[in-house]
């Protein structure tokens, strides 16, 4: 199959590695861009969780953390796997990606919490746990000129999918999960698998199933 990457270059690098090994044509056409926002370091002293929801926000994580770290708690074993790379083990991995998921599985009571993430981002942390919140990144969304034609797009955010709505809905897309599924039908994509885990093993999954569901289909 051709299939369309529209994450960022290197979010998206192990993800091509493994279609291109499973024999698809792999493009690149990425549709958001990460811009690390600046500010003084950032000391987690005096908090009991820290919550992370991607891996852009482990990485921006680390170029301003000051200090020792609190328990660790993270969205899917794409975050998780994140932090490993920096020596990190999470306290907790929630099974379901989203900030619902790890909300329902973080302990109560809680104690003080931080949730570290993007400008903009979605605040049920926030409410439903009393997590205080600061940016450490904005996601920005791309419109390149041209999209190319293919069988499949991967979608690995909600910005990518409200991005490729304003571009073409005509294409076939794959979903990192259920916040961006969610996206993507609202802005009239047509998404045909979903990865049931939040990562590239996931995706690759998820990709696997759309694949099959294309060559049953009939011409």
């Amino acid at each position: 199959m051709r299939i369309v990457l529209t994450g960022t270059e290197d979010g998206g690098r192990r993800l091509a590695e493994g279609l291109l090994g499973e024999g698809h044509d792999v493009l690149r056409c990425p549709l958001v861009r990460v811009e690390l926002l600046e500010g003084p370091p950032l000391s987690v002293v005096g908090y009991d969780w820290l919550l992370l929801t991607s891996r852009h926000g482990v990485e921006a994580l680390f170029r301003r953390l000051e200090g020792p770290l609190p328990r660790v708690a993270v969205v899917g074993p794409g975050t998780a796997a994140a932090l490993r790379e920096h020596g990190v083990e999470p306290a907790l991995v929630a099974r379901r990606s989203t900030q619902e998921g790890l909300a329902v599985e973080l302990p109560r009571p809680l104690g003080r919490a931080l949730f570290a993430g993007a400008e903009g981002a979605r605040d049920v942390l926030v409410r439903e746990l009393g997590a205080e919140f600061v940016p450490l990144y904005r996601t920005m969304e791309d419109a390149p000129e041209v999209f190319p034609d293919a069988d499949l797009v991967v979608l690995a955010s909600a910005s990518a999918a409200r991005a490729l709505a304003r571009l073409r809905r005509d294409l076939p897309c794959v979903s990192i999960g259920p916040v961006t599924t969610a996206e993507a039908g609202r802005h009239g994509l047509q998404v045909v698998a979903e990865a049931e885990s939040h990562d590239r093993d996931g995706l690759l999954r998820a990709v696997k199933l759309a694949a099959s569901k294309a060559a049953s289909s009939p011409s």
